[in-house]
């Protein structure tokens, strides 16, 4: 499948939002998707995160949503906060793609490592993880604040 990976702009917000929407309901969560397309909008012009986005015949089939962290013991990292290919694309080559163009953005900017979170039962997931060389961490635990809005 021929696909090409660019830089997202603000013009792909509304696609990746419905990828992003898409991921919550494969993740049995779409009530917990809040951000709307104007916020994502909003966010990403603040420079809130950057993405990559997957095209296949000029339409956006994936995205790799990311930005830039801080380790105190290891310095800069990549963050990828949802990394998602719709479903009618997978298994295409496409995912190795963006997770590849990421790895090569976060060694272009120095970063120590990259870092992301996978659901134990995303056995898929977790395969295509497994390609790489990851290292898979089980001795933490994480843990979330929410605030009111």
């Amino acid at each position: 499948m021929m696909s090409s990976i660019r830089w997202a702009t603000l013009e792909d917000m509304t696609a990746m939002h419905t990828l992003i929407h898409e991921l919550a309901i494969y993740e049995k969560a779409p009530e917990e998707h809040v951000v709307t397309v104007d916020q994502l909008k909003a966010h990403f012009i603040a420079q809130q995160f950057e993405a990559i986005v997957a095209e296949v015949d000029n339409e956006v089939v994936g995205m790799l949503l990311f930005y830039e962290g801080y380790s105190t013991w290891k310095g800069p990292f990549l963050y990828i906060e949802d990394f998602m290919v719709t479903s009618t694309h997978r298994r295409k080559g496409i995912g190795r793609q963006l997770f590849e163009k990421a790895i090569g953005i976060a060694t272009e900017r120095g970063c120590s490592f990259a870092k992301w979170q996978v659901l134990d039962w995303n056995t898929p997931a977790i395969a295509f993880y497994e390609q790489f060389p990851i290292h898979k961490d089980t001795t933490w635990v994480d843990c979330k604040y929410f605030l009111k809005r």
